[in-house]
């Protein structure tokens, strides 16, 4: 009997805990349909996001099917995939990053919309606010402004004299007309002066090194943009050759041989991408559901390419990492 009675509050205790993320029931008989416009090319970014759509009880396959959308790096190319994934009238679609929810706010007032990577998802119309999204649109928005400063601090850190940083970025990315003047005021009040560096293709990536190189940068960051991240590896390769310490926005850059990442976890936001999902699909409206912040950030650091740079992570950098690469 008291194994019974425990086995209750168990189940009860976390009835109230999953209590604000689903609703009471999963439909049945009809199979969910997903979109999914994303601005990179195919790759590993489901997994995460299919997990928790498991422990939701969502199998695709068996109940829901899943219509991505790849732009390809071809920002020009949203309009037409959002159209073409509102033509076929899926229960939810999935905004990756601000272009794409964008695109999507233009191309349907009435599907449910999630967005995920969006930055300052009030300031670029999506949503009325983030406790009363107010539309079709919700999900998370991140707040940049707070990361940039949150980076350079921790370059400050390793690199004390810090004084000209370069910053590389693609100006046709729209997040960077918000996230260049954040990150220029973050860096004054650090008393840092930026070198802005240009890249809108991959064929540039040789000239903007050398750029930085001739004016003596003495470190690099690197704002976030999935042409960028699309070349990690050749971005940290030429950082180390140039012997530049460089500062990225996400783990993975730091296992491709980057020396530090700084970020919202992007496995967590496509778990909690799963949740909004579940949600609608259940009927909620987004209209009810606030929009999220990302709660959990990432340090990574690479201490194979600081001793490369000469370097020594400080002590209290080391402690604050999620990881350490040896």
């Amino acid at each position: 009997m008291w194994r019974s009675l425990m086995g209750c509050i168990v189940i009860l205790t976390l009835s109230i805990l999953v209590a604000p993320l689903t609703t009471d029931a999963q439909p049945s008989g009809k199979l969910a349909r997903i979109g999914w416009l994303v601005p990179f090319r195919p790759g590993v970014w489901f997994g995460p996001f299919a997990q928790v759509m498991r422990e939701l009880g969502w199998v695709e396959g068996q109940n829901f099917v899943l219509e991505p959308r790849f732009a390809a790096l071809q920002y020009e190319r949203f309009p037409e995939l959002a159209a073409e994934l509102v033509r076929l009238q899926p229960d939810v679609i999935i905004a990756h990053t601000t272009p794409s929810a964008l695109a999507l706010k233009r191309a349907t007032t009435t599907i449910p919309v999630v967005m995920i990577f969006v930055d300052d998802a009030v300031s670029e119309g999506l949503v009325t606010s983030l406790a009363h999204p107010g539309g079709n649109i919700t999900g998370l928005s991140i707040p940049y402004s707070e990361v940039s400063g949150k980076r350079l601090e921790f370059l400050k850190q390793v690199l004390p004299h810090l004084t000209r940083l370069a910053v590389l970025y693609n100006p046709a990315y729209p997040a960077m007309a918000r996230a260049v003047p954040e990150t220029q005021a973050a860096a004054q009040a650090l008393g840092m002066t930026l070198q802005l560096v240009e890249v809108r293709d991959p064929s540039e990536f040789d000239h903007a090194f050398a750029t930085m190189r001739n004016t003596h940068a003495e470190a690099l960051m690197v704002l976030i943009d999935p042409l960028i991240n699309d070349y990690r590896r050749r971005l940290a390769d030429l950082a180390l050759q140039s012997r530049l310490p460089t500062m990225f926005d996400e783990l993975w850059q730091v296992r491709a041989g980057g020396l530090l990442a700084y970020g919202v976890s992007s496995a967590e936001v496509y778990r909690r991408a799963a949740y909004y999902v579940d949600r609608l699909l259940k009927g909620a409206k987004p209209a009810d559901l606030p929009v999220e912040q990302p709660m959990k950030f990432e340090l990574a650091i690479n201490l194979k390419t600081a001793q490369a740079l000469g370097l020594t992570i400080p002590p209290l950098v080391l402690f604050q990492a999620d990881e350490v690469i040896q």
